[in-house]
């Protein structure tokens, strides 16, 4: 088992992490840093990128900053091998760059559903293809941010949905795939909490965004604790993380009586409806 802290008899681990430049990416990052570990922290926008390497290098941590697009592979290339150069690899890497939509299956636009999907599950596609090689080497750790949607796939967040259950399915197979490396995998499902994600949010209603919002605002679960949850998940090569209590027992409703769960998600479709005639 990896040990997730830093201790005098041994090396100094090193993580890497998409959409790091904010919100839980940014979590995860300081988390990892308080353990003593590297942080190779990437963003589409590099000036958040910088600004959370300012924050780990004040904190005596040691960061790499890199800005990445996860519709590039060739970023995801020039990432990895700036990291076997600079550090000899990786230890961890985590999958977590992702934006938010809203809208039924039918009213998504089909440009909608590539836009989501290329970011939210192809990102995560090509994050994973590039890392592999070096988490073979150092018999590291894999982390994808995927969301209870991927479970619960709730009324109104078609594209949302499809891509994040893509995630889930995608971290099971390569757990079975990359197990005789000695690779593992965790990943992370949270239910709503107060991120930066709807900054890039598309909907075909304009109420869409204020309901996440308030859903989001609502939550007494933070960026922090999913971080926490995920450490120490990723160190006891635990492979589920659903950090809200609700979810995990709507988790457990979905997998011991299926069709009292679909009966429920078919209340929260009527609701979603009725909220949206009366705005």
């Amino acid at each position: 088992m990896m040990s997730q802290d830093k201790s005098p008899d041994q090396s100094v681990k090193r993580i890497a992490i998409t959409g790091a430049g904010s919100g839980l990416g940014r979590a995860i990052a300081l988390r990892y840093v308080r353990a003593g570990w590297h942080v190779a922290v990437t963003d589409l926008q590099t000036t958040r990128a910088q600004s959370v390497a300012e924050e780990i290098e004040q904190a005596g941590g040691t960061a790499l900053v890199q800005t990445l697009d996860t519709r590039r592979e060739a970023d995801f290339d020039q990432l990895m091998s700036r990291l076997q150069t600079e550090w000899g690899g990786i230890d961890v890497f985590v999958n977590n760059a992702g934006v938010a939509s809203a809208g039924t299956a039918a009213e998504t636009s089909l440009e909608d559903w590539q836009w989501l999907l290329d970011i939210n599950l192809m990102g995560v596609i090509r994050g994973t293809r590039a890392a592999i090689p070096l988490l073979r080497e150092s018999r590291g750790h894999l982390i994808n941010i995927a969301s209870f949607a991927a479970i619960a796939s709730a009324p109104g967040m078609a594209s949302y949905n499809v891509a994040k259950a893509g995630v889930l399915s995608l971290s099971e197979t390569v757990r079975g795939e990359e197990y005789r490396f000695g690779v593992g995998v965790t990943v992370a499902c949270p239910a709503f909490f107060a991120t930066n994600l709807m900054d890039n949010f598309r909907g075909a209603e304009p109420q869409q965004k204020d309901m996440v919002q308030k859903l989001m605002s609502r939550s007494s679960v933070t960026a922090d604790t999913v971080a926490d949850d995920i450490f120490e998940a990723a160190a006891a090569e635990r492979f589920l993380v659903i950090s809200h209590r609700e979810s995990r027992w709507q988790y457990r409703l979905k997998r011991l009586q299926p069709e009292m769960f679909f009966q429920a998600v078919r209340k929260a479709t009527r609701s979603f409806v009725e909220r949206k005639d009366k705005a």
